[in-house]
């Protein structure tokens, strides 16, 4: 009876002085925290995983010292190496967690130059996943070769690993493949989070990217989630892979007798007064002059897509604005030869009649409502539009 009274006190002043020292320790590093950001979050992630560990493995310390002989002590020990075992693996997983927290804090990806910022996220995301899993699963490894049926199962089971190395690769080549194509996404820079892609038809930016799959944000706010092992074995379009300033084109119909240097004169003024335009390209030509009318194609360009997804809506309303008000003869027509009563051919003459043009809701990435907010959710370094609909056909917004 003393000698159990013995180990009981032994327990209880182990226990105890583990959790005072460590919260001794936490202070500290609280006090150092103020100016320290890895101290700061060392303490504030490691504080309950270094608790359960040093408190766990003073208690084991004490029941194998004082305890004398009772009935379960070998179970119980075996039971404190396993929680010793476990705590210990959620300390190195959380400081491993702060490193890379740390690492992060020193890219910001609300900059618009973060590309860099960007490239280490996504490479330290990846890295996350697979230390906590390989953690886990070394963890759990650990454990069980403590009980040794299983230590006398592993020897056995390591005969045979070739015949389960062949039977596990060909029942999950699938899911192998994606993990290892993550793992190249992460490390080849084709593709990282935040990028402005276009996939599968659909514009919008990669929300998140693990070692299986990657969800893309499209610019509707519908989600498309693809397998990793797509952006290796498909072509995609990646808007921000380098910058994020980009070119577009807003098309119009006219017809042949339409003032050419005119409209380029509006389409410069259009430009210039507004702040969608990054002042590098701001070009009119006829692309097309068949079918009785001639087509043409406004290149304009702008710092990020969203502005650009603007600028062109923009540009087209008031080229289309501008002919409608100061020539309406240079409206697109269709001409056809119609016999009359007399069998004099006649002309028949339609004509569009575009909208008035809106101070509020013409836009979608800028402007009232939720259009800074979507265009800073689709910005990639520099910033990111949606699809081209003319390019495109089907996927107009």
């Amino acid at each position: 009876m003393t000698s159990l009274l013995t180990a009981l006190l032994a327990i209880v002043i182990a226990a105890a002085a583990a959790i005072v020292l460590v919260e001794v320790v936490h202070r500290i590093v609280q006090r150092l925290g103020r100016r320290s950001e890895l101290l700061r979050d060392l303490g504030a992630t490691a504080h309950r995983p270094f608790l359960a560990a040093a408190t766990v493995f003073a208690v084991q310390v004490a029941v194998r010292g004082f305890a004398g002989p009772f009935p379960g002590r070998a179970w119980v020990l075996h039971l404190l190496v396993i929680l010793v075992i476990a705590s210990v693996a959620w300390l190195v997983g959380a400081l491993l967690l702060v490193l890379e927290d740390v690492a992060l804090s020193k890219w910001r990806v609300d900059v618009p130059d973060n590309l860099k910022a960007r490239r280490l996220k996504t490479q330290v995301q990846m890295l996350r996943r697979v230390t906590v899993a390989a953690i886990v699963v070394l963890t759990i490894g650990v454990m069980l070769m403590t009980f040794p049926a299983v230590r006398a199962l592993g020897a056995s089971v390591l005969a045979s690993a070739g015949v389960i190395s062949v039977i596990a690769a060909l029942a999950a080549q699938s899911t192998l493949g994606n993990v290892f194509a993550g793992l190249q996404l992460a490390f080849s820079d084709a593709v990282r989070i935040d990028d402005v892609v276009v996939v599968e038809g659909e514009w919008g930016r990669i929300e998140d990217l693990t070692l299986t799959y990657a969800a893309v944000q499209i610019w509707d706010d519908r989600r498309l989630i693809l397998p990793t092992s797509y952006f290796t074995t498909k072509p995609f379009q990646n808007w921000t892979r380098t910058g994020s300033a980009v070119l577009g084109t807003a098309e119009i119909d006219v017809d042949w007798s339409a003032p050419v240097e005119d409209l380029r004169t509006e389409l410069r003024a259009v430009c210039e007064g507004t702040e969608l335009w990054d002042g590098r390209v701001c070009v009119l030509q006829v692309t097309e002059a068949t079918g009785g009318m001639i087509r043409l194609r406004a290149l304009v360009s702008a710092h990020d897509a969203g502005a650009l997804w603007d600028l062109r809506c923009l540009v087209r309303e008031r080229l289309v604005t501008w002919v409608f008000e100061h020539r309406r003869d240079a409206l697109p027509r269709v001409r056809a030869d119609l016999a009359g009563a007399d069998g004099a051919p006649g002309v028949r003459d339609t004509r569009s009649s575009p909208e008035a043009e809106a101070s509020e809701g013409a836009r979608v990435f800028s402007g009232a409502g939720d259009g800074d907010e979507r265009a800073a959710a689709f910005a990639g370094p520099d910033g990111a539009t949606p699809p081209d609909p003319v390019a495109m056909p089907g996927k107009r917004p």
